[in-house]
């Protein structure tokens, strides 16, 4: 009897063992179902685990936890493997209508010796790659996403802000500051996808005062104290609709304000069209042309300057991806008034960004403007305006 008691519990354990077995095998599949971290080995042999990024022309982006986002060009990497499902899409390639073209490789990633290997889920004999072919290589899970998505309008922006602060107190007391901000927002936000619409948003400003104190002179006469001020200030939005991968409708807004040259307030509202002449991982080239409504209005004059005119923007804005991530980026406008035409005036804006660690960086930056009808004022005021800044920027990066 004893005998068949021990049986019987024997028995109703193995189902017991086996469950357990099972949840262990389980267990491991599911784990090794989980894609293990993208590594990346440099030509000095530093090695590096995160998560692959993207590669874009002839640099690779590469998160990891430590050092935050890193962009390096294809030649300082030995090897690269991932364990995310990756796409190539080489420079011939061009996709369309949101789809896949059927000859875009798909899977875990190897590059050594200037090659991309691709290891699909099928085991589908793959050619490897020059690295020199590919144009973009980009995780599979961002490729549906940018290909099948639709960012929420408080999603999908990118750009930075810049801040820059001056302090002296002596025998005068000085302070300026200075700060910028620009977003943009394009649909779809992937640079390798022809784009369906663009939002930009622009703000600056740059605020000066020096005072100089009260004093009683030689000859015992008092003399008030007094100040002299710089303010400078500008605002505009912009959207872009897109008929093809280049040409595009767009509709702006701009307001201006420039204490020295007696500019209380310019408003413009207009409409045209647009034209992106070069398009690279490298660089880009936009030219703009409006129709618009412009109003004037002056302060500190001897007789009334205000206008309503009609007129033109005529622009010129360029990109440049330097090496060590640097970015130069330029705007040019020439902005002609057909009712008047002696009100006219040019801008010329250019700017350096230095990156210095994760998302902050240091910019350098020069707005050169011109306007022809300065107002009767006294003293004279100048027809052109310099300012130089530098300050701390902090880089917006969407995760979307």
């Amino acid at each position: 009897m004893l005998n068949l008691t021990r049986r019987a519990v024997r028995l109703a354990a193995l189902p017991l063992v086996a469950m357990f077995t099972f949840s262990l095998s389980a267990g491991s599949a599911f784990a090794d179902d989980k894609p293990q971290p993208d590594v990346i080995v440099f030509t000095n042999g530093d090695q590096l685990s995160g998560k692959f990024v993207n590669a874009i022309g002839d640099n690779v982006t590469f998160h990891s936890d430590i050092v935050g986002d890193i962009t390096v060009e294809w030649s300082k990497i030995k090897e690269l493997h991932t364990g995310q499902k990756v796409a190539v899409i080489e420079k011939s390639v061009q996709i369309k209508h949101h789809q896949i073209p059927a000859s875009v490789p798909i899977g875990t990633a190897s590059v050594a010796d200037q090659q991309i290997t691709i290891q699909s889920a099928t085991n589908a004999t793959i050619a490897p790659i020059p690295i020199k072919n590919a144009q973009f290589v980009v995780d599979e899970a961002n490729l549906n996403k940018q290909l099948r998505g639709e960012p929420g309008f408080f999603s999908a922006w990118n750009g930075g802000a810049t801040f820059g602060l001056t302090l002296v107190q002596a025998t005068q007391n000085q302070y300026s500051f200075n700060g910028a901000v620009a977003l943009a927002r394009v649909v779809p936000t992937a640079s390798w996808l022809d784009p369906r619409n663009r939002t930009t948003i622009d703000y600056s400003q740059s605020y000066g005062k020096i005072t100089d104190p009260a004093y009683t002179d030689a000859n015992g006469n008092f003399v008030p104290s007094s100040y002299s001020k710089s303010s400078i200030f500008h605002a505009d939005a912009e959207r872009d609709q897109y008929v093809s991968p280049r040409f595009y409708f767009l509709g702006q807004v701009s307001f201006d304000h420039n204490f020295s040259q007696s500019l209380d307030l310019q408003q413009i509202y207009g409409g045209g069209i647009g034209y992106t002449v070069i398009k690279t991982p490298k660089q880009e080239l936009d030219v703009k042309a409006t129709v618009q409504y412009e109003r004037q209005a002056f302060f500190n004059t001897l007789t009334d300057e205000n206008q309503n005119l009609i007129g033109s923007t005529f622009g010129g804005y360029y990109t440049l991806h330097l090496p060590k991530s640097i970015i130069f980026a330029q705007q040019l406008l020439y902005i002609p008034a057909w009712n008047n035409t002696h009100a006219y005036s040019v801008a010329e804006t250019d700017s350096l960004t230095f990156p210095a660690y994760k998302n902050l960086g240091f910019t350098l930056g020069t707005l050169d403007t011109y306007l022809n009808n300065v107002p009767f004022t006294f003293p004279p005021t100048k027809r052109n305006s310099f300012q130089f800044t530098a300050g701390v920027t902090y880089a917006i990066k969407s995760k979307y």
